[in-house]
């Protein structure tokens, strides 16, 4: 039995352990449509040698330069393989995760796996934290502890949250994905029955990249209980109307760089939300090509962050999709998107709406978010990027803290 085979066989086995039979009544009452299971995360030792000898055995392109004009350069490339092959100590980040409580539940026909981290504080707001791509929950190690146990981190104790931390669908250990149509409207409903499993009433959302294009659905969706969300992007564009460009602010104006930048060299998005079927060969059967194609936004389209980004946590993300197959099903939710409009259509979003904008991102324009969404919370991040959890974590969390003070 190859190791492929074998991570077949023992996916397969541990669902049917874990799952309950269709229709089957769990001792609490519970069916399978709303059970929630412990999970703890085990990669077997197979599938750890088997990364390893793939990466051995990798073969490289040629270079047709040593720069980023073309893509990631197999020099940079080959630091990382080399990191992931003799450095990277998987089990070590497999056991920060297992440090805290994790599930499988059943929403829609598809499995999702999250953190559930309840905080101390006998008065703490349930908050919904969401990845994007090619992220995981990963992301939100650094954001934990302040959220949860402000006490402990020197913050006012009197705003602490519960903390629900899923991962999306195909991506991690909400895996397989069971059909088509996942977009992130269809995420947004699937995040509010879960928060509502759990027993919520009353909660928030935060979330960047694809999260915040949940948190923005989650708003438009405006589910009985939803407080307020939390977004650090809304890709709003400018409409072509008469003086809009005059409203703005030197931030907004720079930020065109970033947009311009991002318009000259981005694929991977125009890729995944045309071909994600077709892509996804190369991510599940070879680990450097899943290590490359995550590359483009950690570190950079001009390899902007190959100086700054913790490389052994990006290594984290990129050993999740390759352990968990899921590199071709994370990449259905662009395709999804791009067919219904869901995460960048401008119907109107009620909810309360916080933004922060970090320098090193996409910069969201006020007047632009403003058109559909009820912004009441708007921030200018002196510093951070795409992943502010990871590279602004006291940022971000003194922001979430902010805005939903506010609220609640």
């Amino acid at each position: 039995m190859t190791a492929i085979d074998r991570r077949t066989f023992l996916v397969a086995a541990a669902a049917a352990a874990i799952v309950p039979a269709l229709g089957a009544t769990g001792a609490n009452g519970e069916s399978q449509m709303t059970a929630i299971t412990p999970f703890r995360i085990d990669v077997s030792d197979d599938d750890i040698a088997d990364l390893k000898e793939r990466l051995t055995m990798a073969r490289w392109p040629h270079a047709t330069t040593t720069d980023w004009s073309r893509g990631q350069p197999v020099a940079f490339i080959k630091e990382l393989a080399d990191q992931w092959l003799n450095k990277f100590d998987w089990r070590a980040w497999e056991s920060r995760l297992n440090a805290y409580p994790q599930f499988l539940t059943e929403i829609d026909g598809q499995t999702i796996h999250f953190l559930h981290i309840k905080s101390k504080e006998p008065s703490a707001f349930p908050l919904i934290l969401t990845h994007g791509w090619p992220s995981s929950v990963l992301e939100f190690l650094d954001v934990v502890g302040p959220l949860s146990d402000p006490r402990a981190h020197g913050l006012d104790p009197s705003l602490a949250f519960d903390l629900v931390i899923p991962s999306l669908p195909g991506y991690g250990w909400s895996t397989p994905l069971n059909e088509a149509g996942w977009d992130t409207a269809r995420v947004a409903k699937a995040w509010d029955a879960l928060m509502k499993r759990l027993g919520y009433t009353r909660y928030g959302a935060q979330g960047g990249d694809v999260g915040a294009l949940v948190g923005k659905e989650l708003g438009i969706l405006k589910p009985e209980g939803l407080v307020g969300t939390h977004l650090q992007q809304i890709f709003a564009f400018p409409t072509g109307a008469p003086g809009e460009m005059e409203k703005l602010t030197p931030f907004e104006m720079e930020g065109f760089a970033n947009l311009d930048l991002f318009t000259k060299y981005n694929g991977y998005q125009d890729i995944q939300s045309k071909r994600p079927g077709t892509l996804g060969y190369g991510l599940v059967d070879s680990p450097v090509a899943q290590l490359a194609w995550n590359t483009e936004l950690f570190f950079g389209f001009e390899g902007q962050g190959v100086e700054t980004v913790d490389r052994d946590r990006y290594l984290a993300h990129a050993s999740i999709y390759w352990f968990t197959a899921s590199g071709g099903s994370a990449a259905n939710i662009y395709l999804e998107d791009a067919r219904s409009g869901s995460g960048f259509r401008e119907e109107r979003n009620d909810t309360p709406t916080g933004v922060a904008v970090f320098p090193w991102d996409f910069r969201s324009v006020r007047s632009f978010a403003e058109r559909a969404n009820n912004i009441v919370h708007w921030t200018e991040m002196p510093r951070g990027g795409h992943f502010a959890a990871t590279d602004a974590p006291d940022l971000l969390v003194e922001d979430v803290r902010t805005f939903f003070g506010k609220l609640i």
